[in-house]
């Protein structure tokens, strides 16, 4: 079991669950040491000042908050505790809201909350808000401080545990109105063909089915590598031109995708036209053949080695 993050408890009215925190989601990227690369030492990283040109000790350290006009000002640790806030051990339920009204832009980082300690009390108050939510289908609107940041959360039901997500406050959202659309409103014929070809690509959500592809290729080069085996940097992907007649490349996208069943373009090797497939679905598709030395391949040789 993962070590608790933060225990307190969940408080609404005059109730109290006493609950654990813990990470909801794991660390699978693949992480590196910086090193010298003419020895291999490892690099370390040290704070000096640019005026002095000396190392400065971390509680010399101040803190500078650039104003628009380019002025700075500059605070002490002691100064900016003054603005920290207090450290409680509860997530204060400020209200209860219907999820589905809840914009998913504005979650953050998820969590699972916990019953604390075994008491028979502690699970009863735990299983007791759980179904409620379950049966309301609400969702937990509340604040709690983590460290030494006070977030904005939301608390719901998922895999019959209750989930903590901390959220982005409303004006962290960049609004859309000041981002251009690009263009105008599509025909109808464009339109009926597009929505023709999104119910063609359609498949029921499976997370399963979506691997991390940049890190299984990560590991195959340092397996490689490994090996002794010599690592060759591909040709640079030309990018592709720009369609002249949209409505001939949406025929041509439904034709393909009706052929090739939901939009995977058939196995490798069934005869279809490789060439129109980006490296990444190649890389994929030579994954699943085992073709050997496909993370150094271009995307020319990805082609050739599916049979394309």
């Amino acid at each position: 079991m993962a070590r608790a993050l933060w225990s307190g408890s969940l408080s609404f009215g005059l109730v109290n669950v006493p609950v654990q925190l813990f990470s909801a989601v794991r660390d699978l990227d693949v992480h590196f040491n910086q090193l010298h690369e003419k020895d291999g030492a490892p690099i370390e990283t040290r704070r000096f000042c640019a005026e002095e040109e000396r190392e400065v000790a971390y509680e010399d350290i101040g803190h500078g908050y650039e104003l628009d006009d380019g002025e700075e000002v500059v605070l002490s640790d002691e100064e900016l505790a003054t603005a920290a806030p207090r450290k409680t051990r509860t997530i204060d339920i400020e209200a209860f809201v219907d999820l589905a009204d809840v914009d998913p832009i504005h979650f953050d980082h998820p969590y699972f909350l916990l019953p604390a300690g075994d008491g028979e009390g502690s699970r009863r108050a735990y299983q007791l808000l759980l179904e409620v939510m379950r049966r309301t289908d609400r969702a937990a609107l509340g604040r709690f401080v983590l460290r030494t940041k006070e977030y904005l959360v939301i608390v719901r039901v998922r895999d019959d545990l209750l989930a903590l997500t901390t959220m982005l406050f409303h004006d962290e959202i960049r609004p859309g109105k000041d981002i251009p659309s690009g263009g105008k409103k599509p025909k109808k014929a464009q339109l009926d063909q597009a929505v023709a070809l999104v119910e063609a690509l359609s498949l029921d959500w499976d997370p399963s089915h979506y691997e991390d592809h940049y890190r299984e290729r990560l590991l195959d080069v340092i397996k490689r590598k490994k090996k002794g085996k010599r690592i060759t940097v591909p040709d640079d992907e030309k990018q592709p031109s720009p369609v002249p007649d949209l409505m001939a490349a949406l025929e041509e996208s439904l034709r393909a995708a009706k052929d090739g069943g939901n939009g995977d373009g058939g196995a490798a090797g069934d005869g279809g036209d490789l060439t129109g497939l980006s490296r990444d679905e190649l890389y994929e598709r030579a994954q699943d053949a085992d073709v050997p030395g496909r993370s150094s391949m271009s995307k020319d040789e990805l082609v050739d080695a599916l049979g394309g």
